[in-house]
């Protein structure tokens, strides 16, 4: 019988898992299974291009590698559970699937929002299908958007919605300026004002209560009792990990699943797990297990957990190093871009400014102990440039475990 590999989940880590497989060496079958009925695709444009109806679907989709054209592609079929013990798969047309080996690449789901109220006219952002039947919301006459969630995508979303003329759009957001999680307070501000001057509303320091409305919203109610009128409500309230199916094995699931500094799951050489559902140490840093959702983070774990997983299963030796990647993340908001690289968020308790003004084209550092631990530009290519310079010094730091 030939061995398989089974790749659950069919998003961009699905695909680069596969094609990192092949390139370790793994020449038996892999089988890549997927909920949603299209090949991989690219996500960060969906709230920016695809939603501004300047991207068609056929721009989104990735090109396989020709050493993945004898993949079989399992797509709108979701996996359901696993026995890892048997070495097996379920998935939602009540089929099983054996394996040799497993790769989880099941990525993550939007949170919702649990208040009271109607649930048409409320969105989210993170399918094809999401920004599709946003797109057609944004674009209905004097359409009043509030966007929940002042991070990343939220930011982005309320930035596209005033590119294509919606005449009121309000950020909503507990924290008191947009981004601060991540960013830190100097970031914020700038970022609060830039948005400002573009036309975006925020009521930052309140969360949302409840909706109103009978068939579909027509209003957010906030925790402190303001009432602001909405026909459409995006909801950006951060991330679930899709990792419901692996229940009953043993494993820690309590953010993402767990794997150790080779992306193994549970100490089992034959599963393992990439991209933003994957919870691991970065030797570069502290070792903390954390998930990463960043772009860069489906092709650097995939191309680390193949190597693993075919030497397990071809014998095959590799330098199995500790994982130890760089991440990098891009925001395009308005006529200004983010660019970030190395981990801001482990130096936000010494935040200096490494070139420009806050507001113009700025260069932000981050430091853990007095070491550069990430950078981040704010602006344009002056700002960007100077981001990619600092990437090269971040890159030649020794990792700070082993």
């Amino acid at each position: 019988m030939t061995a398989r590999i089974v790749v659950a989940g069919a998003s961009m880590g699905g695909l680069r898992a596969a094609e990192q497989l092949r390139a370790a060496g793994w020449t038996g079958t892999i089988t890549v299974v997927g909920d949603e009925p299209h090949m991989p695709y690219n996500r960060p444009p969906l709230s920016k291009e695809v939603l501004a109806g300047k991207a068609p679907f056929a721009s989104l989709a990735f090109t396989p590698k020709p050493a993945v054209a004898d993949v079989e592609w399992r797509l709108g079929t979701a996996v359901t559970s696993a026995r890892l013990a048997e070495r097996t798969v379920t998935l939602d047309d009540g089929s099983t699937l054996p394996y040799d080996g497993l790769v989880v690449a099941t990525g993550m789901r939007p949170r919702r929002l649990s208040c009271p109220g109607p649930r048409t006219g409320r969105h989210t952002v993170r399918t094809l299908a999401d920004a599709q039947d946003l797109r057609d919301e944004l674009t209905r006459p004097g359409a009043r958007v509030v966007v929940v969630g002042a991070g990343f995508i939220g930011c982005e979303v309320a930035a596209t919605a005033v590119g294509l003329g919606v005449r009121e759009v309000t950020v909503v957001d507990p924290l008191p300026l947009p981004m601060v999680g991540p960013l830190g307070e100097l970031l914020g501000q700038a970022l609060l004002k830039r948005h400002e001057e573009r036309g975006v509303r925020f009521a930052l320091g309140a969360g949302v209560a409840g909706f109103e409305g009978e068939d579909r919203v027509t209003g957010v109610v906030l925790s402190d009792g303001t009432v602001l009128p909405a026909d459409v409500v995006v909801e950006s309230v951060g991330s679930v990990a899709n990792v419901e199916w692996l229940a009953g094995n043993g494993l820690d699931l309590s953010d993402g699943v767990l794997t150790c500094g080779q992306l193994r799951v549970g100490g089992r050489p034959e599963v393992v797990a990439v991209g933003d559902v994957a919870r691991f140490p970065n030797a570069r840093y502290d070792g903390v297990p954390r998930r990463v959702e960043h772009w860069s983070i489906p092709t650097d774990t995939a191309k680390h957990a193949a190597r693993a997983l075919a030497a397990h299963l071809t014998g095959i030796q590799a330098d199995l190093a500790p994982f130890a990647p760089l991440p990098t993340f891009w925001s395009d908001q308005h006529d200004f871009r983010l660019q970030s690289f190395g981990a801001p968020v482990l130096g936000l308790g010494d935040v200096r400014m490494l070139d420009g003004e806050p507001d113009g084209d700025v260069l932000v550092g981050y430091h853990t102990d007095g070491r550069l631990v990430g950078v981040v530009a704010l602006g344009g290519h002056r700002a960007t440039t100077g981001a990619a310079r600092y990437r090269a010094q971040l890159l030649k730091q020794p990792a700070l475990t082993a």
